[in-house]
């Protein structure tokens, strides 16, 4: 076979700074050129029998340095590795570990994830003169590269040491390895490389792992800063390989940009549900965002996926220090996040170097991952809590994930249950907003409750104006909360844009209508929690319950002796089930019965007892759109006193559309009451 290098003509490369350890015994043969180009045909490797004498084995390569960037400093620069690998070899972890061959990558290998095309474009640039390699660089730099006349040996070595490592898991000689390579690989897409990636390193040893072993199902777990879009693109479709990635991602507009990252990019066809995507909405995330995040979402999903191999995808750009990055995982939570996936797979993990370009950085965290490869424990985690961007993200991810993982459940990952002491509902805030408007405004009062049941359920949602035991026109409005109108930054995130979002409160004009004519006023708002009825003795709709309260104890002990009821939405049943239940006193008291409906169904029509459906019909105003089901149904439309369509399907508009006839309606039902008019004249 002719293997088609840019460097020295080897397909085993060992470097001087460390001897490769002992092959004397059977578990630690190691696999000739000729047996890997062998393999790389299609012959699967036999797993080798017996306890290995090492349980952790590294590759590593100073000639991987030889790619550098000549115009100077680069974040992705060839110290990373160097600093790695000193660090490991002063705390005495490499003595403890198999040195394992490295090699670059073989064509056939590569071509399991790139095209081509895009191997002989990698290729081509160990021809690259001076002249060519700047003459180039805008367009480089366009692919956030930069490239050297060794960048595509280096490049195949990393790619190849990734291979070895994770084929020596594969195979039982180690049961878990470090690959220190460079350049990384997550980004490089299947035509194209980018983001300081050339060849895909972790999806093209994926790929020869399920080639040429019997392990099949292979979870990718990828930390890095950035989304590994290349690693997602190459096993989209993929149902036996999950990607998991927590990134960076602030709508969209972190590298490497666009909605492939976001928390709905989540496979097709049959790989639909082995992507999972955590982006982080923001710079700042630290510990315990990422351990929150392994808790709710990683580990259940790879809890149900078993999976037979875990390679961890290391990028450390998110560790405290790395100003690319802007996050604050300490080398203790990476430490964790590790301990968490050796328990998966029976301990078969593969750990290859991604990004991270602090050298301090890059190396602590590399050093803390691998002392958990060599078995210790990592050390305490100190209080910390998730920040709230991270809980509510963690939240829309289990909401997604939900769908295809049976082991994520959304409601555990709630923001709301850690949240619930310092947190107010939506409907607690437009309860106070209420009162202090109606007091502040118009000088209503609450209305108290007696009854323990009603106040649970009521309490601060009955207001009236102070003149409701003495004044002679009592208007009554039944409605429930306004209309939220919510802007969102993004569809992706759903956070709310504030200064664009409104409450549009219908029952400003009904107030301000009431208070101008004299009239006293009984507003109720009847919103109920979904719970309700399980809290009630009363079987019956704690709606109906507040009216006939707030009517025996408050209207029928008033002065008024013109009522008018005025019902909005759920509101009209509530109304209608009290004219049922108090039939008799409603007859002599109200004057006058509006039901701006909206799109519900129009509540039923009182029963004929003591003749009160014929004073109904007499008495009512109902407001629907012009499309309304009542209009198909004549016998339920001539059960109503006067209907009033009107072209607004909305039922927040409707009302205010509807305004000049309910005030014709309701002047012409009380005039005709004082004997000015018998009859009232309808819109």
């Amino acid at each position: 076979m002719e293997i088609q290098n840019t460097g020295p003509d080897m397909l085993m490369d060992v470097d001087p700074e460390q001897p490769v350890a002992s092959t004397s015994s059977a578990a630690e043969v190691t696999v000739s050129p000729a047996r890997n180009a062998s393999a790389a045909r299609g012959t699967s490797l036999p797993l080798v029998l017996g306890t290995p004498k090492y349980k952790v084995g590294y590759v590593y390569s100073a000639k991987m340095m030889m790619h550098s960037c000549s115009r100077g400093h680069h974040e992705e620069q060839p110290e990373r590795i160097s600093r790695i690998f000193n660090i490991l070899m002063e705390q005495d972890c490499l003595s403890k570990m198999k040195r394992l061959p490295i090699r670059p990558v073989l064509p056939e290998e590569a071509l399991l994830v790139h095209s081509r095309a895009l191997w002989e474009k990698v290729l081509a640039i160990h021809s690259m003169t001076a002249q060519d390699i700047a003459d180039s660089a805008s367009y480089y730099d366009e692919l956030s590269l930069y490239v050297h006349p060794s960048t595509p040996y280096a490049a195949q070595l990393s790619a190849g040491g990734v291979i070895e490592a994770a084929l020596a898991v594969a195979r039982g000689e180690v049961q878990k390895s470090f690959a220190i390579v460079r350049p990384p690989g997550h980004h490089a897409e299947p035509d194209e490389h980018m983001g300081f990636c050339f060849f895909n390193n972790v999806s093209i040893a994926t790929k020869v792992v399920q080639l040429r072993s019997p392990l099949k199902k292979i979870m990718i777990l990828d930390w890095d800063v950035h989304h590994g879009n290349g690693t997602q693109r190459a096993f989209y479709d993929d149902p036996s390989v999950l990607y998991v990635s927590l990134h960076r991602y602030d709508g969209g507009d972190f590298y490497p940009n666009g909605p492939f990252g976001s928390m709905v990019s989540c496979g097709q066809g049959p790989g639909l549900g082995y992507s999972v995507n955590i982006p982080w909405p923001q710079h700042g995330m630290g510990d315990a965002d990422y351990i929150l995040a392994f808790q709710k979402i990683v580990m259940p999903i790879a809890v149900e996926f078993a999976p037979e191999l875990v390679i961890i995808s290391a990028g450390f750009d998110a560790a405290e220090g790395d100003t690319l990055g802007e996050c604050h995982v300490t080398p203790t939570g990476y430490a964790h996040m590790t301990y968490m996936l050796s328990s998966l797979a029976g301990g078969k993990l593969v750990v290859a170097l991604e990004g991270g370009y602090s050298l301090d950085a890059i190396s602590v965290s590399a050093l803390a991952v691998a002392k958990i490869l060599l078995g210790e424990a990592p050390p305490s985690l100190e209080p910390m809590i998730a920040s709230d961007a991270a809980t509510e993200t963690i939240w829309h991810v289990a909401m997604e994930q939900s769908k295809y993982w049976k082991n994520v459940d959304p409601k555990s990952c709630d923001p709301l249950e850690e949240m619930e002491p310092a947190a107010f509902t939506i409907p607690e805030l437009l309860k106070a907003h209420r009162q202090e408007y109606l007091f502040q405004e118009h000088g209503m009062v609450t209305v108290p409750l007696v009854s323990q049941a009603l106040t649970d359920r009521f309490s601060t949602q009955v207001a009236c104006t102070a003149d409701i035991l003495t004044n002679n026109t009592l208007i009554v409005f039944v409605h429930e909360f306004g209309n939220l109108l919510v802007e969102l930054d993004s569809v992706m995130e759903c956070n709310v844009q504030q200064e664009h979002s409104y409450l549009i409160d219908c029952s400003k004009q009904i107030i301000t209508w009431a208070k101008t004519s004299g009239y006293g006023l009984l507003d109720v708002n009847v919103h109920l929690n979904p719970d309700v009825k399980s809290k009630l003795r009363n079987p019956e709709d704690p709606r109906e319950d507040i009216m006939t309260y707030l009517w025996d104890n408050y209207i029928q002990l008033a002065d008024a002796r013109r009522v008018v009821l005025i019902g909005h939405g759920p509101g009209c049943e509530a109304l209608m089930t009290l004219m049922r239940k108090r039939g008799a006193s409603v007859i002599r008291s109200v004057q006058a019965v509006v039901q701006v409906v909206g799109n519900h169904h129009v509540p039923v029509t009182p029963a004929d007892g003591n003749g009160l459906r014929q004073w109904y019909y007499q008495n009512s105003l109902v407001v629907v759109p012009s499309g309304h089901n009542i209009f198909h149904d004549q016998k339920i439309k001539m059960k109503h006193g006067s209907v009033v369509r009107t072209d607004e399907t909305k039922a927040i508009k409707l009302i205010i559309k509807a305004m000049p006839y309910i005030k014709e309606f309701i002047t012409g039902r009380l005039a005709s009451a004082n004997g000015v008019n018998d009859t009232a004249e309808t819109a």
